[in-house]
């Protein structure tokens, strides 16, 4: 007798989004749990080359030209030979969710070998309530066998909706180039059974590679900035986003959740190289966390791209005079929800939450 699979979760609600370089025979290890799904493969670098998808996958693909002719002059808020490239891939999204994969990052197995659905994991993440507000000692309270934990607020157990779910990952950790020089054989092998929120007020260094987000709820913050070609900076991409996303999460009273589930990443970038992009960063970072730990949303900004066009005046008035980079980042910002809101008519204007920022 056939046995009947179990219909993927949110199947036609989410797009998986690809940056890459490269043929994506990666895939193939995937196709169990991405075949149901549409990609959307964002091609970075040279637009000519083709770029070979397994069969068989339901995909979109958009090389730089692409990127151009659908945005015109506003491409130029799109990075070039950069992974931040792969935020076109959101703003063309017409679902509700994004799943976002490097092409380096393998199916992971748990501690008893089974393969792990990563997809899966960030979806019962991402559809159940984060606890942003007070710390639980049992991680997820929602999860199997937990609870909140005596002394928890009962006016604080409904939680409030996800946001983001921020994956780990086994084998190559996310290190910058300093650390990789001294740990050049260092391999994550812990996995640690835990999912939990980050807490409000509390910022965190978000790794791109396996990573999912409510679209709908904070989209318009998931942009990569300014990296890569002709650019001071690269390898900040998705802390930028991070940490713009983790203000705006607090002040709108979203949650983010890190930890499950894991992928395999099998290949560390040239230290070296990573040393080059990230230099003024490592320097620069000592000067952006106060800035982000500082930022305050006033009010009337109820909606994410109200918030986002808040932080970049900010960037613009207290970061340009550590580099006139962010000069360029803040206008960018402007111009990245200016297309954003030209691509998703609707949202923008559905996106006022009734009554104003959650306290």
């Amino acid at each position: 007798m056939a046995t009947v699979s179990p219909t993927p979760l949110l199947k036609d609600e989410l797009d998986i989004v690809i940056p890459t370089i490269r043929n994506l025979d990666f895939l193939e290890m995937w196709r169990p749990f991405f075949q149901p799904y549409h990609l959307i493969i964002v091609q970075d670098g040279d637009p000519s080359k083709v770029i070979k998808v397994p069969d068989g996958f339901d995909y979109e693909l958009y090389n730089r030209n692409d990127i151009n002719r659908i945005l015109g002059p506003k491409a130029s808020c799109i990075s070039f030979k950069d992974s931040a490239c792969r935020c076109f891939g959101y703003m063309v999204s017409k679902k509700k969710y994004i799943y976002t994969i490097d092409d380096d990052c393998f199916v992971a197995k748990d501690p008893s070998g089974k393969d792990i659905n990563a997809l899966e994991q960030h979806i019962k993440n991402l559809l159940c309530p984060s606890t942003p507000f007070f710390f639980n000692t049992l991680y997820d309270p929602y999860r199997d066998g937990a609870d909140f934990v005596r002394g928890y607020p009962f006016s604080l157990r409904e939680g409030v909706p996800t946001a983001v779910s921020h994956g780990l990952w086994l084998n190559i950790p996310d290190y910058d180039a300093p650390t990789q020089l001294v740990k050049p054989l260092e391999r994550n092998t812990r996995y640690v059974d835990a999912i939990m929120s980050i807490p409000k007020g509390t910022l965190f260094p978000m790794c791109g590679m396996n990573l999912a987000f409510n679209r709908e709820l904070i989209g318009p913050a998931m942009y990569f900035g300014l990296m890569g070609d002709g650019q001071p900076i690269g390898r900040y991409d998705d802390m930028w986003a991070g940490w713009c996303t983790k203000v705006i999460c607090d002040h709108l009273g979203l949650g983010v959740k890190t930890g499950l589930p894991y992928i395999w990443h099998s290949k560390a970038s040239n230290p070296f190289v990573n040393l080059k992009k990230e230099y003024k960063g490592i320097y620069w970072q000592e000067e952006l966390i106060p800035f982000f730990q500082s930022v305050t949303l006033p009010k009337d900004c109820t909606t994410v791209q109200k918030c986002y066009i808040e932080i970049s005046k900010q960037v613009k008035a207290k970061l340009s005079k550590v580099d006139d980079y962010f000069n360029k980042l803040a206008d960018a910002m402007v111009t990245w929800i200016d297309a954003w809101d030209e691509l998703n008519p609707s949202v923008a204007k559905s996106a006022e939450l009734p009554n104003g920022a959650a306290k």
